[in-house]
C-alpha cells in the first residue's frame, strides 16, 4: 500500500462466513501501539503494521482467510542490544473450521482456525497472533554473526549452560 492510498477502516468484528460467502477481502494499517499482546516483545512501538484479509473457498470448498502482512518490527539484539529493524513478511492461509474434528481435512498448507459459534472475526487479532509468532525467541541483529566468531564462549561455561551434560558423561562411563 501507497501512502496516497486512502486506508480503509476496517470494522472491529468481522462476519466471516458472510465475508466468505461475497469473496470479500479488507485491508488496512494498525498502529503498532494498538498491538498490545505484542508490545511486550518489542523494544518500543513504533511504527505500524499493513494487512490484507481475504476470505473465500477453494476448489475442495474449504473456506478460508488469507493473510497477508507487511511490518518491520523493532526488536533489542541479543548480541549487540542494539535496536533493530526485524522486516516481516507473511502470507497466511487460514482455514476456517467449525470444530476440532474438522481439522483433519484441511489441506497441508493450511493452519486451522476455529470458529467462534457467532462467526466474527476480529481482523486485528488474527494480524497480532501472526506477529506473535513470527517474533524470534533469541532476537539477532542481521551482521552480528562476527561477534560470536570473534568472541566465542570458553568451553567450561558452554559445558555448564547444558543442563544435561552430566547424563552424557554418566552414559558414556557405563
Amino acid at each position: 500500500m501507497s501512502a496516497d492510498v486512502p486506508r480503509v477502516q476496517v470494522p472491529e468484528l468481522l462476519d466471516a462466513w458472510r465475508m466468505v460467502s461475497a469473496r470479500r477481502g479488507v485491508e488496512g494499517r494498525l498502529p503498532l501501539s494498538s498491538l498490545t499482546r505484542l508490545a511486550g516483545s518489542l523494544v518500543d512501538t513504533e511504527g505500524e503494521v499493513s494487512y490484507s484479509l481475504d476470505f473465500d473457498r477453494d476448489a475442495l470448498q474449504v473456506p478460508y482467510v488469507e493473510l497477508r502482512i507487511d511490518a518491520e518490527l523493532p526488536l533489542l539484539c541479543q548480541r549487540s542490544l542494539q535496536r533493530f529493524l526485524l522486516p516481516v513478511k507473511i502470507v497466511q492461509r487460514l482455514g476456517l473450521i467449525r470444530s476440532e474434528a474438522d481439522e483433519a481435512a484441511l489441506p497441508p498448507d493450511y493452519e486451522p482456525l476455529l470458529m467462534p459459534a457467532d462467526g466474527m472475526l476480529q481482523g486485528a487479532g488474527l494480524v497480532e497472533d501472526e506477529l506473535i509468532l513470527a517474533v524470534p525467541v533469541v532476537p539477532t541483529m542481521p551482521g552480528t554473526e562476527a561477534m560470536e566468531r570473534d568472541w566465542p564462549a570458553p568451553e567450561g561455561e558452554v559445558e555448564r549452560a547444558n543442563p544435561f551434560a552430566a547424563l552424557s558423561a554418566l552414559k558414556k562411563s557405563k
